[in-house]
């Protein structure tokens, strides 16, 4: 007991984050430097590089995987049928998530982790995220969909994006977030405003979803993905978990409600299928009551085994960046520099405070912005 309250008091020291983003920086920043090794390799043969780019991606992505999971402990129930759980990670799917966490997209992944398709998933991003290190440059080399927020100059290029995705070689899942940004109640009055002007059923727990882009991916994947997996995310307890927390080792409990729906059962119209998302809302909307009530979600639950990878990757970066560091620290400190030794601790939390920024702008919710109503009045 005493140990495990040394290490938990340990989880919240600023030298614990500082050494998180430290090798998050550095060694994303070295995966972003063998991707762009890997652009000679596309024109002679496109599907290994390809696999070789989710590899590299993967050991990126994971990294947050594992903080969530082995660092701060957070756990994860899903609940879904059985039939549906023996198809996860064995096809190509859209996943339709509600975005009411700040670190919802970490749960995503975790998701996608656990069925074994980090690597290769896919998510709908603003093109500035494109000139991001790291994160922003992984994606580029994963295909990502960007996007510029202006749906006439974005069809185009979606379209073209969805439609490079048909021969991808490995199995992805297709993130979104259809309602744009994170919910927060003066988000929700203004988009409960734009449902009563359109005369569209009011939602409790959710934004009005942004049908164009769902419809536009349902079209363009249509025989490359055979399902949508809508899954709904909530925590115990009401507790609102944060990036934060997650640094400082706080173990919060999610629960996932994931439904596998046939693409095929999906209507091809873009007006018809806008219908299905608004009612495939309503539904979710009933499912968060149903939790807020009873404190589950409906239907059978089960645990997908942790697996190690995340993990072991996370530690092989760790051993292999932190030697240096510590060498590099020691000769700075028996140089007896006081300047040295106080613009090295500066350069260390400013470079904190860029990563947490930089984890922060990978949530979908940066995509746009909400507060335009006519932005979303276009959108929908």
């Amino acid at each position: 007991m005493i140990r495990m309250g040394i290490l938990q008091v340990l989880k919240t020291q600023l030298l614990c984050h500082l050494i998180i983003c430290y090798v998050f920086l550095v060694s994303g920043l070295i995966i972003n430097l063998l991707q762009l090794c890997t652009l000679p390799l596309w024109p002679i043969n496109k599907q290994l590089a390809r696999k070789i780019n989710c590899r590299l991606g993967y050991s990126i992505s994971s990294q947050l995987v594992a903080l969530l999971e082995w660092w701060s402990g957070t756990e994860c129930t899903l609940y879904t049928a059985p039939e549906s759980y023996k198809l996860y990670g064995k096809e190509n799917a859209i996943v339709v998530l509600n975005h009411n966490f700040e670190i919802d997209f970490m749960t995503g992944w975790t998701f996608c982790e656990r069925f074994g398709v980090l690597g290769s998933s896919k998510v709908l991003a603003k093109k500035e995220l494109s000139f991001v290190p790291v994160i922003g440059w992984m994606w580029y080399f994963l295909e990502i969909v960007f996007c510029k927020r202006k749906w006439e100059e974005d069809r185009k290029t979606v379209v073209q994006s969805l439609r490079n995705l048909r021969d991808y070689p490995e199995n992805f899942w297709f993130l979104l977030h259809c309602e744009g940004t994170r919910f927060t109640e003066k988000k929700h009055k203004i988009s409960m405003e734009v449902a009563e002007k359109k005369g569209l059923p009011k939602l409790k727990y959710h934004l009005l979803p942004r049908t164009k882009g769902f419809c536009v991916t349902v079209q363009n994947l249509r025989g490359t993905a055979t399902a949508v997996y809508d899954s709904t995310l909530n925590f115990r307890n009401n507790e609102m978990p944060t990036l934060l927390g997650v640094l400082n080792g706080k173990k919060y409990h999610a629960d996932l409600y994931v439904r596998r729906i046939p693409l095929d059962t999906i209507p091809e119209d873009e007006s018809e299928c806008a219908a299905w998302l608004h009612k495939l809302y309503q539904e979710k909307d009933e499912f968060q009551e149903h939790y807020r009530q009873t404190g589950r979600f409906p239907g059978p639950i089960t645990s997908p085994p942790h697996r190690p990878w995340a993990l072991l990757n996370w530690l092989f970066w760790v051993c292999l960046l932190v030697y240096p560091l510590c060498m590099l620290l020691l000769q700075l400190l028996l140089s007896g520099s006081t300047f040295t030794v106080v613009c090295t601790s500066a350069f260390c939390l400013a470079v904190s405070v860029g990563i947490r920024w930089m984890i922060g702008q990978t949530e979908i919710d940066k995509s746009s912005n909400y507060g335009n109503k006519e932005m979303q009045m276009n959108n929908n």
